[in-house]
């Protein structure tokens, strides 16, 4: 699943991208390459089009990410205990002090 979401936001930004490089500053781009208002997408409709297709790809770009964070595979609890941890769990205490054999060692009694 999140795989598919990711290559769709892929794709979305890659539309917006050329949707927004086909759009000029200043009111121009697409639309300034019309001459005549009585055309089927003149001056006006092209801009209405750039436009709201900017504004769709933007909000399905937000919806995108927003599901691309819930769907994010996630490992288990006992899993993701990280290697670090484990060695701290698994450490000896340092203050422990060490055994050594208490007493002395047994003399010989014949006296040799």
């Amino acid at each position: 699943m999140y795989a598919l979401v990711s290559i769709l936001i892929i794709i979305v930004c890659i539309l917006l991208i050329l949707i927004v490089l086909v759009q000029n500053s200043k009111g121009g781009g697409l639309a300034s390459n019309f001459s005549a208002a009585n055309q089927i997408m003149g001056v006006r409709r092209s801009s209405d089009f750039l436009e709201k297709a900017t504004w769709t790809l933007a909000s399905a770009l937000l919806a995108l990410s927003l599901l691309a964070s819930i769907t994010i595979p996630r490992a288990k609890q006992e899993e993701s205990k990280s290697k670090i941890e484990d060695q701290i769990q698994n450490i000896n205490d340092p203050n422990q002090l060490p055994s050594f054999p208490s007493g002395q060692p047994a003399q010989e009694q014949d006296g040799e």
